[in-house]
């Protein structure tokens, strides 16, 4: 294919030989499939700002470093030149957790640069070589199912314990390859410390797995894993090989937990709302 814009100078500089075609185009970034030397890799083109439509995203980017103060007040006023910086501290977000949670030893797509607003990394494929199914487009049966809700569970305490919560985990952003799950798009991952919305958001993220794969396999409904996680990281207990029961008991030590987890309760409860009054515009559509 024609070489996007975006992706000639790379091609110039020979990071890369060939775009092969294009995988995806969204709102926040287009990726592409190309050849470098013999292997194949990802080519993300994260677009500009007023391309981009991202949804709180004041939350996510809540707790983020940002050195320099003229930058972070620029950000703070909303100014052109704190937009752009805005922009350059949500992008390196996804190239920062990448790099970290490939480290932690969570399965991400290996991050093999980060040039020109372009991020060439891994590309995830099936035992045939062909690009790797979402999650959402796989049958799973109830075996499977519990063994993927169980691999993925440790996936995010394994993130969580390296200091970062994805914020928008689904069964749309993680890949199916021959080994398992596969965590994808990362560009809202958050500083569980430093987030005011950690909470909530790492119960929500363990709470979309649970209902997906409790499709599959309906004893998982009864579990609340994400509680229990953020109870023990919280009370500095949660370790990368934690083993998890699926039950979370209030103990004495959490006490201080009651109003947060009441929070997350509220926020349960809004979600599974919103799931609801999806359902039922779709349900009137003609």
């Amino acid at each position: 294919m024609k070489t996007p814009p975006r992706l000639r100078s790379l091609v110039e500089d020979g990071l890369i030989d060939e775009v092969l075609f294009e995988l995806k185009s969204g709102k926040e970034a287009d990726v592409f499939v190309v050849q470098c030397g013999e292997e194949q890799r990802c080519a993300k083109v994260f677009k500009e700002a007023r391309h981009r439509s991202f949804k709180q995203d004041v939350m996510y980017q809540e707790g983020r470093k940002v050195r320099n103060s003229r930058r972070a007040r620029a950000m703070s006023h909303r100014t052109r030149y704190g937009q752009k910086e805005q922009e350059k501290l949500w992008v390196s977000a996804e190239v920062d957790a990448l790099y970290t949670l490939s480290a932690a030893g969570v399965r991400v797509p290996q991050p093999m640069g980060f040039v020109d607003g372009v991020l060439l990394m891994e590309l995830i494929t099936d035992s045939e070589g062909r690009v790797a199914p979402r999650l959402d487009n796989v049958e799973l049966d109830a075996e499977t199912a519990r063994r993927y809700h169980d691999h993925l569970i440790g996936e995010v305490v394994r993130m969580l314990t390296a200091g970062l919560i994805h914020g928008d985990l689904s069964e749309f952003n993680i890949l199916v390859d021959s080994r398992g799950p596969v965590v994808i798009d990362l560009p809202q991952a958050v500083n569980a410390a430093a987030n005011n919305s950690a909470a909530m958001l790492l119960v929500r993220d363990v709470d979309r797995l649970r209902r997906h794969f409790g499709r599959f396999a309906p004893d998982l409904h009864d579990t609340d894993y994400g509680k229990e996680m953020w109870a023990l990281y919280a009370g500095g207990r949660l370790q990368a090989d934690s083993q998890l029961t699926g039950r979370y008991e209030p103990q004495h030590q959490d006490i201080n937990l009651d109003h947060l987890m009441g929070i997350i309760d509220a926020a349960r409860e809004e979600e599974l709302e919103r799931q609801e009054r999806l359902r039922e515009d779709e349900a009137d559509e003609p």
